[in-house]
């Protein structure tokens, strides 16, 4: 879909094209103003006051934005999250919004982060690798419920990832554990519990980080499906899972979205 208008009486009216993002604050704003980002459907009135002291993204009539949910405009170039308790966007990536700017409705996507590491586990380690997973997953929608740090347990970790599974998660992400010593495992843990096997990840993975280093193609790393959950294992190293993730985020929420059973979905738009 496309963005139809962006109107901002206290702003100067309608907008052709504005910059959003926070403020020091943590304020959505519009070129540096604080201001509430709303959204309405073509042709709903939106002369009320509670649009008049806001910016209003209007979208084409049919567009479903529940509680949650994500505004993508340009392929993810800005990213912003429906709050219907406060009846605004939070602004989640800056970036420009403009008139006929392409425009989907994202659902979130339930996302687990499990680090292995024997140190990590007893706390000798700070762990670098999960967090970074987590802010790279943001960018697409993913929302991290759980996140744990485990050793390097071949069954410890195969009932980590059957037990978020169970719980509905579209989407685990595993760093560490991938390289060839003895304690490194997580392959394994996963083939385990694995009703599916996604080769592409870890083949695409390996031959794209070979222009970073010539070790790449040592690691390990797999995907699995389980049930409707994705689980993907990544270096555990922060460097090697953001070089992993860069990789393959053009087309993994399209893959959570297949996996789900969103992908029928006209454009992000019905639900």
């Amino acid at each position: 879909m496309r963005l139809l208008r962006l109107f901002a009486p206290s702003l100067i009216g309608d907008h052709t094209l504005c910059y959003v993002h926070c403020n020091a604050s943590g304020d959505s704003c519009i070129n540096e103003v604080p201001i509430n980002i709303r959204f309405a459907l073509a042709g709903e009135d939106i002369s009320s006051d509670e649009y008049v002291n806001a910016m209003t993204l209007v979208l084409p009539t049919g567009a479903v934005v529940n509680d949650g949910d994500f505004l993508s405009v340009g392929k993810g170039d800005s990213l912003l999250r429906w709050d219907a308790d406060s009846e605004r966007f939070d602004v989640l990536k800056a970036g420009f919004l403009s008139v006929s700017a392409h425009a989907e409705v994202w659902r979130p996507i339930r996302t687990a982060v499990l680090t292995i590491s024997d140190k990590g586990s007893r706390n000798e380690r700070v762990d670098t690798a999960g967090p970074e997973l987590e802010r790279l997953v943001a960018d697409l929608g993913g929302v991290v419920g759980d996140r744990r740090i485990v050793p390097d347990e071949a069954a410890v970790i195969a009932e980590t990832v059957k037990e978020w599974c169970s719980q509905g998660y579209n989407l685990i992400l595993t760093t560490g554990g991938t390289g060839l010593s003895v304690r490194d495992v997580t392959p394994e843990a996963l083939m385990s519990v694995a009703e599916k096997v996604v080769p592409g990840f870890g083949e695409v993975m390996r031959m794209q980080t070979l222009i970073h280093t010539p070790r790449a193609f040592l690691t390990r790393s797999v995907a699995v499906i389980r049930g409707k959950t994705l689980v993907i294992a990544f270096p555990g190293s922060q460097r090697g899972a953001k070089q992993c993730f860069e990789v393959i985020a053009a087309a993994l929420r399209h893959g959570v979205e297949t996996l789900a059973g969103w992908d029928g979905e006209c454009g992000g738009i019905s639900r």
